[in-house]
């Protein structure tokens, strides 16, 4: 009896960034595939009638006749202690923390609390097609305890971190910089690598850490190989003219990151809106990444990401939601408000791009992309299925579609969760519509 499980079904994934070696050589599609999973590891991948030759006659097969496979979606930047304040109105970014984000962070001191929010968070990720998300927790030491916890029931790939935060925030939601260096330390040492899960080392932001804070932040990414660096950088501009106020001595937002050794292959930046070419040109030399937010940064009025800046100095760049500033927790909501973010710059996103950057192009900037992010053999069995009947619009335009880039093109314009028929974490099924 073979341990081979098979899906049949369209396949597309991504096999390279499409800025460096073309649209056309940047991904495999066959429109007849097989994708074999052995375990929670990819044992084959390729043509259906090929392969079939070479599998055992006993291979259970799952066939989807109107369906694509990808691999699972990586979102890069998302806060899962805002869940319940999505769509909260009428805010730019500095008035929004205080008025939303800080009454609401407050809640996850209580264990329970957290507990139900992680639960709901990681389905509604699933619910929508994301398998690896890249995530703040709170200030609070028992919000990650928790978020880990929740993330092992489903044994998801998954990186969270506790808040560092010193100062310019209520009074009940700060730590010290040693107190946060300890806590951290230890939320390291417990979960860390533990199964398929990751630590970052999380200052909310510059403004809201003291310069003894960050310098304990860069300690800690010193101290552990592999362990990330998470934050925000030049979301607002109201935010950048306080950041240069508070470090009158940094030339710009992401040199005050730098001064205190934040700067690393392991280091991602949400939002990096409104950058100088200096600071690309060190985010690249550092091997650091932006997460592109397009639903939030629209929605809190932050500005246009500059995609074609940041791949002109070859700065790692991925696709984030940034729940709950961003509106959605939908990777296909949040290709389509990129594409028109980048549209209002008069240049134009690629389906293929978005695909990238919402999968592999988020395992690069995780430095998981030998893990996660495609479907290449020996790759973990992170994927979805993505249902060309899952709305009566989608199945009527889907019709009409030339290729598989129009496909997908129309997938992540008119789609959302309902468009998600399944999604499998390390081979097995953790959501099915």
């Amino acid at each position: 009896m073979s341990h081979l499980k098979a899906w049949r079904a369209a396949i597309v994934h991504c096999i390279a960034d499409p800025k460096d070696v073309g649209v056309d050589a940047a991904y495999e599609y066959f429109d007849d595939g097989l994708l074999v999973i052995d375990g929670d590891k990819i044992h084959a991948l390729g043509d259906a009638q090929k392969l079939l030759a070479n599998l055992p006659h006993d291979l259970v097969i799952e066939h989807h006749p109107n369906a694509i496979i990808t691999p699972g979606f990586i979102d890069t930047h998302i806060h899962y202690p805002q869940t319940d304040m999505i769509g909260s109105y009428g805010e730019q970014l500095l008035t929004w923390l205080n008025t939303y984000t800080f009454p609401e962070e407050s809640k996850f001191s209580d264990k329970a609390h957290a507990r139900d929010v992680a639960d709901r968070f990681l389905k509604e990720l699933l619910r929508n097609g994301t398998t690896t998300a890249l995530v703040f927790g709170t200030v609070h030491k028992v919000s990650v305890d928790t978020f880990f916890e929740a993330s092992q029931v489903h044994n998801l790939r998954m990186i969270c971190g506790k808040v560092m935060m010193d100062r310019n925030a209520p009074d009940y939601l700060t730590d010290t910089p040693e107190s946060s260096y300890q806590e951290s330390k230890e939320l390291i040492e417990t979960w860390h690598n533990k199964g398929r899960l990751h630590y970052a080392i999380t200052p909310r932001f510059a403004p809201t850490s003291s310069d003894e804070q960050l310098q304990l932040a860069g300690k800690l990414l010193s101290e552990y190989d592999d362990v990330y660096l998470h934050t925000h950088l030049s979301e607002n501009k109201d935010e950048c003219a306080w950041v240069q106020d508070l470090f009158p001595n940094s030339t710009n937002y992401l040199d005050v990151y730098d001064q205190h050794k934040l700067l690393s292959e392991r280091s991602v930046f949400a939002h990096g809106i409104h950058l100088c070419d200096s600071e690309y040109h060190r985010l690249h030399e550092t091997g650091s990444a932006i997460s592109f937010c397009p639903t939030s940064n629209l929605f809190i009025g932050s500005g246009l990401f500059k995609l074609s800046k940041a791949e002109d100095h070859k700065v790692n760049v991925g696709l984030g939601t940034d729940v709950g500033g961003g509106t959605s927790f939908s990777m296909l909501q949040t290709m389509n408000e990129a594409y028109k973010v980048i549209q209002l710059q008069n240049e134009n996103l690629s389906p293929i791009k978005s695909l990238y950057l919402s999968t592999l192009g988020g395992a690069k900037a995780l430095r998981l992309e030998d893990k996660i992010g495609n479907l290449a053999v020996g790759s973990e069995a992170d994927f979805i299925i993505l249902d060309k009947k899952g709305t009566p619009l989608l199945e009527s335009r889907l019709a009409l579609s030339k290729n598989i880039e129009e496909s997908l093109f129309v997938l992540m314009t008119i789609g959302d969760d309902r468009a998600i028929q399944a999604t499998y974490s390390a081979g097995e099924c953790v959501h099915r519509r």
